[in-house]
């Protein structure tokens, strides 16, 4: 259970935030669906290269190594990840919808 949690808050955070530059950003929409799919995508990625980065590694990767601890889960950590899957997400579906956009002007 302490695994899953931290991985379906980075899905759905991802999800959201595909939804919200699809929503904003009418250029770069893929559709509720394909931004979803696409944030959910951005928000497992993001969180794993961010805690790939000194100094990140702390706020996202501390939710796993905080399995032992006394309520069995960081809240700290997890709202780090869903704020890392959030702007990941953004940015995947950001990039998607352009790399879409420049396919359908050809």
């Amino acid at each position: 259970m302490e695994v899953i949690v931290p991985i379906l808050v980075q899905l759905v955070a991802g999800g959201v935030g595909g939804n919200v530059i699809g929503q904003i950003v009418k250029s770069l929409n893929l559709g509720p669906a394909g931004n979803s799919i696409v944030g959910a995508i951005g928000g497992i990625a993001g969180t794993w290269l961010a805690g790939m980065i000194p100094g990140l590694d702390g706020l996202v990767g501390a939710a796993a190594g905080a399995a032992g601890t006394a309520g069995g889960l960081d809240l700290g950590a997890l709202a780090g990840q869903g704020a890392t899957g959030l702007v990941s997400g953004g940015i995947l579906t950001a990039i998607a919808g352009l790399i879409k956009s420049s396919m359908a002007k050809a």
